[in-house]
């Protein structure tokens, strides 16, 4: 039985979110048994607009982009990044409001400065402290339900370390987050301190391959104190490289290889749930 993220959050054990970056990743991944999905920015950027995740992103294009994978991914909750709420407080009302309207369980907010940027690349910029826990704020008492879930996140730690990270933590807590998200620490050592100064509240880790923050399975996360473990960007590179294999045997050989690993036809339509379209079709069928 799929369960929401209101429950999963309270019972014990560490929800593992696989990212998804539109529709059908999202329904492959539920139905492969993910509890919980996670609509990456990183991952949407890049399949909708083939560009990096710089925040070119529109609010009304990611809300789009929500609506259509909560569909997909549901019964499983989607778990999805807003970025830095598009805005000020007002902006990040609205969005936080557009989100959960649109079918997502949770939204993802970030304290970073325009031109935000993946949390993994260099450079970042992050507002002022209380600017951010403004927006916390605002987004707590734009949702319609208590079951629709904040998670605040700071990038603090690239620009101005780790102390004034976990400060951002303390303060977007007090403004009513749900879910921690510190961003990208830099060592196993961090990663404890963050579980050890955050104990108890639901604490996301974000493992990005590649990435500034040790990649680790999800029983050492949960050992550690972790809540949520967050792949975001798995299965973008793997289809990228994927992607890339399937158009350069292409174009070799002029027809797919025969040793290109795919799913069939067939098989494909019953991903998308073509069967049970024409069932139901059926069943409105008039002489």
């Amino acid at each position: 039985m799929t369960k929401t993220l209101d429950a999963l959050l309270k019972e014990d054990g560490l929800i593992l979110a696989p990212g998804a970056y539109d529709a059908l990743s999202a329904r492959i991944a539920r139905q492969a048994g993910a509890k919980a999905v996670y609509l990456s920015g990183f991952s949407v950027a890049g399949s909708a607009l083939g560009l990096p995740d710089i925040g070119l992103m529109s609010a009304a294009e990611m809300t789009e982009r929500v609506r259509a994978m909560a569909e997909a991914a549901g019964p499983a909750p989607l778990i999805a990044d807003g970025d830095n709420g598009h805005g000020g407080p007002l902006q990040t009302a609205r969005l936080t409001a557009a989100y959960e309207q649109a079918g997502a369980a949770a939204i993802q907010l970030e304290d970073q400065a325009l031109p935000k940027r993946c949390g993994h690349m260099e450079n970042k910029e992050v507002i002022g402290k209380e600017a951010a826990a403004a927006k916390i704020r605002a987004a707590v008492e734009a949702r319609r339900s208590p079951a629709f879930k904040i998670m605040a996140r700071t990038d603090a730690r690239a620009p101005l370390g780790l102390d004034e990270a976990l400060r951002r933590g303390e303060a977007f807590l007090e403004a009513g987050a749900d879910i921690l998200f510190i961003e990208a620490p830099q060592s196993l050592e961090e990663m404890e301190k963050i579980a050890a100064t955050f104990k108890g509240a639901a604490l996301t880790a974000n493992m990005v391959e590649d990435g500034k923050t040790p990649y680790l399975d999800t029983g050492t996360l949960e050992a550690m104190g972790y809540k949520l473990a967050l792949f975001p960007v798995s299965a973008l590179l793997s289809a990228a490289r994927l992607l890339e294999n399937v158009y350069g045997g292409l174009l070799k050989e002029g027809r797919l290889p025969e040793t290109q690993e795919r799913v069939t036809f067939q098989r494909y339509n019953e991903i998308v749930g073509l069967p049970e379209m024409l069932a139901d079709a059926a069943k409105f069928k008039t002489e």
